[in-house]
């Protein structure tokens, strides 16, 4: 069990690992990795996860893009900021002074779970301004009312107590453990994939980034916002997701005047990981007037 997880020792072989370089940006030390060359793209990862559930998607797209993965504030190898600042504003405007002090700016931006709020309220802020976000199995709607009413303020209670991110490092030592998890969200992942979920979780600092995620985002507020969208939203979804509802999709839908919904029928909310060639296609689509116009300059 550790506090927090250091590179050289816990990323020794970590996917993409050549790629990984540490950015001070927002007060905050980042592990992001930059690959490939071309137009733009921009990957955000969900609560808990981190840079590696990108790992087979971002080199099918490094043949095409320059690729941009970090890991989000407190996850895997990024710096933990205070509580305060794990909120869906705060974390979408320090991400958006990530790419500003990197110099980039994406044209296609895609984002798992929570990671599509992420990239929705940058978007909102005029923090980027992408042609399209891909939402991956998108976290964009508030829990059911009384789920959402019991969860954030007992997410907000686990968070003030400084032994509960010790103990579920601990509790999620074990691959068994976190593999059950995994399974429980209808996806399945090899071995090796389920071994780093189970590294991350056994960091106090990964699991504390996770909880306070959950403790400070109003989901109800950005729900609120969602119709003043201007780029083109596709929405992904695994139609056996069992951890966000695939009728989520539909409803944001029905918000949004550019979404779009693709369903995968038979993956899960990792759907990303399971088939990462699947979701590369739905990026080069959705990226070809960039693609083509790079490859007539190219000429």
């Amino acid at each position: 069990m550790n506090g927090k997880l250091e590179f050289e020792r816990d990323g020794r072989d970590w996917p993409n690992r050549e790629a990984s370089r540490f950015v001070s940006a927002a007060g905050i030390r980042w592990h992001v990795q930059i690959m490939g060359s071309g137009p733009e793209v921009l990957l955000v990862h969900g609560t808990g996860a981190s840079s590696h559930s990108y790992g087979e998607l971002a080199q099918i797209l490094a043949q095409a893009f320059t690729v941009i993965v970090p890991d989000l504030p407190g996850h895997a190898f990024t710096e933990l900021p205070p509580a305060s600042r794990l909120s869906l504003p705060t974390m979408s405007a320090d991400l958006g002074e990530l790419l500003q002090v990197l110099k980039l700016k994406p044209v296609i931006t895609v984002g798992h779970s929570a990671g599509a709020a992420i990239l929705i309220e940058m978007c909102l802020d005029r923090l980027i301004a992408p042609d399209a976000v891909i939402s991956l199995n998108g976290a964009l709607l508030p829990f059911g009312s009384v789920a959402g009413q019991f969860f954030s303020p007992l997410a907000k209670l686990l968070v003030l107590n400084p032994f509960i991110p010790k103990f579920l490092s601990w509790r999620a030592s074990s691959d068994r453990a976190v593999g059950r998890l995994i399974e429980n969200t209808g996806s399945r992942l090899d071995p090796e994939d389920i071994a780093r979920y189970a590294r991350l979780f056994q960091s106090e600092d990964h699991v504390a980034a996770a909880l306070g995620m959950m403790a400070g985002w109003d989901l109800a507020a950005f729900e609120k916002r969602l119709g003043g969208l201007k780029a083109r939203l596709i929405l992904v979804v695994g139609g056996g997701d069992r951890a966000i509802s695939p009728d989520d999709a539909f409803k944001v839908r029905d918000r949004i005047p550019k979404a779009e919904l693709v369903l995968l029928r038979h993956l899960g909310h990792l759907a990303h990981e399971e088939r990462p060639e699947e979701v590369a296609e739905i990026v080069l689509k959705a990226a070809h007037p960039h693609l083509a116009a790079a490859a007539a300059l190219g000429g």
